[in-house]
């Protein structure tokens, strides 16, 4: 089976299904904001663009662990999944808007990341005042229009469903949106500590991190999420958590390599990026530890000198890379990668279920933690 995100994501329509949810979506959006004002179109585009760019790996998620728990595709049921899956991209959308300000990015997947867009529309028409705060003013509340229409699409999507199996799923999909912004504010607090005297705690800090910002809400609660719609049980709920942590952790994981050695034509963002924005990262507390314990103090000045850098030239942040590489955390990264892998398929495979559903999931955590984008 072919291990591409789109590919996966195309059985059974998927992908395709959930993108037409979405559209609707944005299509009412559309309409209401035209309804509040003509100045308001911009925003519809900046929504757009954001959700043209997905993989649909949580929407892929949530579906097949729903078909794993014994969901019948052709039934009222499978709309209100696939709607649910509609929700969480929609949730992504908002959460990546707010991301991009708090990290100060640049770009996103290919293009110029919603607060630099709009500062440049600012700058391009003129306007008055501060065209940065505008840009910043415009992502964040695009953010919170994203996270509106996520909440909406999540409300029609369980509004017939039974009333227990609505409140299970309803408590799923508001933990999840609670512990991402907890965790976006545990991934700031962790940039103003102090880094590099304790790296054991810099390690658990990071994936702390890893864990409430994005494994949880990437693999574990759109598996989750699936398994309620589906009625599953406590028990079958609390099998899902103990198969989707890991294998979120090592998604996450998978991205903080990419986001220092990856390909910029796949990745969307220049190689390094994450190193400009100073990402407190596994890898990087890795570095350091090794560094430490080598005396290796150029690569620790280095690190000092450069990450968080963002006006770091491409010399520099390849020096950084480079020093990264050689100091073998990135064979450690991939270590932990493999034995988190190693313990969320055993559990998946310990769940018993039929197929296709249980190849699919299988699959799509391959994709979600061997990819290259």
């Amino acid at each position: 089976m072919s291990l591409d995100p789109r590919t996966l994501t195309d059985v059974e329509d998927v992908r395709a299904r959930v993108d037409a949810h979405v559209t609707s979506h944005v299509g009412r959006l559309a309409a209401v904001l035209a309804s509040v004002g003509d100045g308001s179109a911009p925003l519809v585009g900046a929504v757009t663009e954001m959700l043209s760019g997905g993989k649909r790996l949580r929407a892929a998620f949530c579906y097949w662990s729903w078909r794993a728990h014994g969901g019948a595709p052709g039934t009222p049921d499978e709309v209100a999944v696939l709607r649910v899956g509609a929700a969480l991209e929609l949730f992504q959308a908002a959460a990546l808007f707010h991301d991009d300000v708090m990290d100060d990015s640049d770009t996103r997947r290919g293009h110029p990341a919603a607060h630099r867009a709009f500062a440049d529309r600012h700058r391009r028409e003129g306007l008055e005042g501060d065209a940065e705060q505008f840009g910043l003013s415009a992502a964040i509340l695009l953010g919170d229009l994203a996270l509106v229409a996520s909440e909406q699409e999540f409300a029609d999507a369980v509004a017939q469903a039974p009333a227990v199996r609505a409140a299970r799923a309803r408590e799923v999909f508001d933990l999840m949106r609670t512990e991402v912004t907890v965790g976006q504010y545990l991934d700031v607090l962790a940039q103003s500590l102090p880094w590099g005297t304790d790296t054991d705690a810099d390690e658990r800090r990071a994936r702390e991190v890893i864990r409430a910002k994005s494994a949880r809400y990437s693999v574990e609660h759109p598996i989750v999420l699936g398994a309620a719609l589906a009625d599953a049980d406590d028990d079958a709920l609390a099998a899902c958590r103990e198969l989707g942590l890991p294998l979120g952790e090592a998604f996450q994981l998978r991205d903080d390599l990419l986001g220092v050695f990856g390909d910029p034509a796949a990745t969307g963002k220049p190689a390094g990026d994450d190193l400009r924005e100073g990402k407190r990262t596994v890898l990087v507390a890795r570095t350091v530890a090794h560094a430490r314990g080598a005396g290796d103090q150029v690569t620790l000045d280095l690190v000092r000198a450069t990450l968080g850098d963002r006006d770091a030239s491409d010399e520099q942040i390849a020096a950084l890379a480079a020093a990264i590489a050689a100091s073998g955390a990135v064979e450690g990264v991939e270590g932990l990668i493999d034995e988190l892998c190693t313990a969320g398929f055993a559990a998946i495979d310990a769940r018993g279920w039929a197929e296709p559903a249980a190849g699919m999931v299988r699959a799509l955590a391959h994709a979600a933690t061997d990819r290259t984008a």
